[in-house]
């Protein structure tokens, strides 16, 4: 993934904030844009569900 360095400062920022890594942390970020955009995602059989 691309992105420009600032953006990827402030996921770093995040993610050491909330325990998780980069990785974890721009899931959770695309997860909360894609809810708050109404799109519902198939659950992947462990409990979890957007």
């Amino acid at each position: 993934m691309r992105a420009r360095p600032e953006v990827l400062a402030a996921i770093e920022k995040l993610a050491d904030a909330e325990l998780r890594s980069v990785n974890a942390q721009v899931e959770v970020l695309l997860r909360e844009a894609l809810k708050r955009r109404g799109v519902t995602l198939k659950s992947s059989g462990n409990g979890e569900e957007l």
